[in-house]
C-alpha cells in the first residue's frame, strides 16, 4: 500500500494518475451539452448505495469509470452558459492549476513551520486586497472557507470591540435582504434572539439609511449597544448594493462597527469601469470577500479583512505545541493567530496564480462582462409582457416572474413559476434559482459566466414560459 503514498519514489505514478483524471474531466467539459442531465435523486442514489466501499477496485482507470457513473455524468456543470442559478462561477485555468499544486504539496496555513512561503503569499494577497479596498496601512485579514465564516469572524470582532459583558444589550443592524449568515452568526455568538434588527429596503432593494438612523437612535435611547451595522455590497437575491457612504456616516455617529459583506460584489474591486459602485467600502471596519464568486476561483477561496490588525487578537489563542507566545516575540508569522480555523488549506495559491497569469484587469474584464450581460437581460425582461422583473441589476442578478395573460390568481401564478423551475431542472436544459419577493415566488438568474449570451437568456425565458403555460393548461384541464 505504500505505493499509493505521494513521495519521491511515486512521482511518476502520481503524474500518470493525475493526467488520466485530468483527461477524463477535460473530455467531459468538452462534450457537455447541458448543465445537468436531469437525473433524479431516486435514480442516482441506488447507484452510489450499491458500491461496496470495503471492496476497492485497485485500478485507477476502473475507479474513474465508476466515477463517471456516479458523479461526472450527472454533475451540475457551472461552466455551461445555461447554468444561471446560484452564485457559482466558472473557474479560470490558472486557479485550477493552483488547486492541483496546493493539493499535492498539502501545506497547512496555520503555522510558519507548516507553510513558510505559503504564509507569506497569503499575507501578500491580504495586503493586496486591502490596498484595493483602501482600508489603510494598519489593515490585515486572513483567508477563510467562505462568506459565512468571514461574516461570523467579523461579527465576533465587533462583539469584542463593543466592550460589554451584557450580551443581551447588543444589537446588529442589517437590511431585510441581507445574508442569512448574519442572523446565524448572532446566534452562534450568544446574542439574544432579537439582537439582529432588520432594516427595510427601498425599491432597489438597498438599505434605507433613514430607517437605519431611526433604529440606531432608538437603540441608543433604550440603553442598548449598537454593536455593528452589516452593509451588503451585492445581496444574494438581488445583487443590490447598500448606500455605503451614508451607512459609514451613521456608524461613525453612533459608534457602531461597520461590516461590509462584499462576498458577491467584491469583483468590483478589479472592475475596469464599475469600481465606483462600492465607493464607501474603504470606511468599513471589516469586509467579507468571496474570491470564489466574482473572482472566478474554485471553492473555497474567501477572506475577512479588517481596518485595524490589532482587532484580530480576539481570535487568537496560544497552544504550546503549535504557536507559543514566544513566537510572537521572535516575529514568526503564524496565521493561526488570526483565524477561527487551525488546519487550513493554502487556498490563497489559486488567487496568486490567477493574478500572476491573468492580472487583476483580466478578472475585472470578466466580471464587467457579466454585469453588462445582466443589463441586457434586464432590458429583455422589461420589454417582455410575459414577465415581471423586480429591479434593474446593480451587479449580475435578475429576479423575475412569469405572468400569464389569462390568469390573475397570485397563488396559481406562484405554482406555475415553481413548476417551471422544477421542470426546467428535470429537463437539464438550464438551471435557474428561485426566491420570494413580497411573499410571492419569483425566479432568479445569477449571471457569472461571460460565455452566457443574450440569446441564451432569451432561450431560457422561452423554456420557462413554455413549462409554466403547460402547467397552467393542465391545471385548467383538471379544474374542468
Amino acid at each position: 500500500m505504500r505505493s499509493h503514498l505521494l513521495n519521491d519514489r511515486t512521482a511518476e505514478r502520481y503524474r500518470r494518475s493525475v493526467t488520466e483524471g485530468i483527461e477524463r474531466v477535460a473530455a467531459k467539459l468538452a462534450t457537455t451539452e447541458r448543465p445537468f442531465t436531469g437525473v433524479s435523486v431516486d435514480a442516482l442514489a441506488p447507484r452510489i448505495e450499491r458500491i461496496d466501499l470495503d471492496r476497492p477496485l485497485h485500478d485507477t482507470g476502473a475507479v474513474l469509470d465508476e466515477l463517471e457513473e456516479v458523479y461526472l455524468r450527472d454533475a451540475i456543470y457551472f461552466h455551461h452558459p445555461r447554468y444561471l442559478a446560484h452564485l457559482n462561477c466558472p473557474v479560470v485555468i490558472p486557479a485550477v492549476l493552483g488547486e492541483a499544486v496546493l493539493s499535492a504539496v498539502n501545506s497547512s496555513l496555520d503555522t510558519w513551520d507548516q507553510s513558510a512561503g505559503g504564509t507569506l503569499i497569503e499575507r501578500r494577497l491580504i495586503d493586496w486586497t486591502n490596498e484595493r479596498i483602501g482600508l489603510g496601512p494598519a489593515a490585515d485579514g486572513v483567508f477563510t472557507s467562505g462568506g459565512s465564516q468571514s461574516n461570523l469572524q467579523a461579527l465576533l470582532l465587533a462583539r469584542e470591540e463593543a466592550k460589554t459583558d451584557n450580551l443581551a444589550r447588543l444589537r446588529v443592524f442589517a437590511s431585510e435582504v441581507s445574508h442569512f449568515s448574519v442572523k446565524k452568526s448572532a446566534k452562534l455568538l450568544g446574542l439574544s434572539a432579537d439582537s439582529v434588527v432588520s432594516i427595510p429596503v427601498d425599491h432597489d432593494k438597498r438599505m434605507q439609511t433613514l430607517a437605519l438612523a431611526r433604529e440606531l437612535e432608538r437603540c441608543k435611547n433604550e440603553g442598548l449597544v449598537p454593536m455593528a451595522v452589516v452593509a451588503t455590497a451585492g445581496t444574494t437575491d438581488f445583487g443590490s448594493i447598500d448606500p455605503l457612504p451614508g451607512i459609514a456616516e451613521l456608524c461613525a455617529r453612533f459608534g457602531a462597527w461597520m461590516h461590509v459583506d462584499a462576498a458577491y460584489g467584491c469583483g468590483l474591486l478589479t472592475s475596469l469601469k464599475n469600481r465606483d459602485r462600492i465607493d464607501g467600502i474603504e470606511r468599513a471596519d471589516s469586509v467579507t470577500v468571496d474570491y470564489h464568486k466574482s473572482f472566478f476561483q474554485p471553492v473555497s477561496s474567501s477572506a475577512v479583512l479588517v481596518r485595524d490588525a490589532s482587532t484580530l487578537r480576539h481570535a487568537t489563542y496560544h497552544a504550546e505545541y503549535l504557536n507559543p507566545r514566544r513566537m510572537v516575540e521572535e516575529r514568526i508569522p503564524n496565521q493561526v493567530d488570526k483565524s477561527l480555523q487551525t488546519t487550513r488549506r493554502f487556498d490563497a495559491l489559486k488567487l496568486w496564480m490567477t493574478l500572476r497569469v491573468m492580472g487583476a484587469d483580466g478578472i475585472g474584464e470578466l466580471f464587467d462582462e457579466v454585469c453588462d450581460l445582466a443589463q441586457e437581460g434586464w432590458r429583455l425582461l422589461a420589454a417582455d409582457p410575459r414577465f415581471d422583473v423586480v429591479v434593474e441589476p446593480s451587479l449580475s442578478t435578475l429576479v423575475f416572474r412569469f405572468i400569464p395573460a389569462a390568469v390573475t390568481d397570485p397563488s396559481e401564478i406562484d405554482r406555475a413559476n415553481l413548476y417551471a423551475r422544477k421542470a426546467l431542472f428535470a429537463s437539464g436544459d438550464a438551471v435557474v434559482a428561485g426566491t420570494k419577493v413580497g411573499g410571492r415566488h419569483y425566479l432568479k438568474f445569477t449571471l457569472l459566466n461571460p460565455e452566457t449570451t443574450v440569446d441564451d437568456i432569451a432561450a431560457v425565458l422561452g423554456l420557462i414560459a413554455g413549462h409554466a403555460e403547460q402547467y397552467l393548461g393542465e391545471s385548467l384541464d383538471r379544474a374542468s
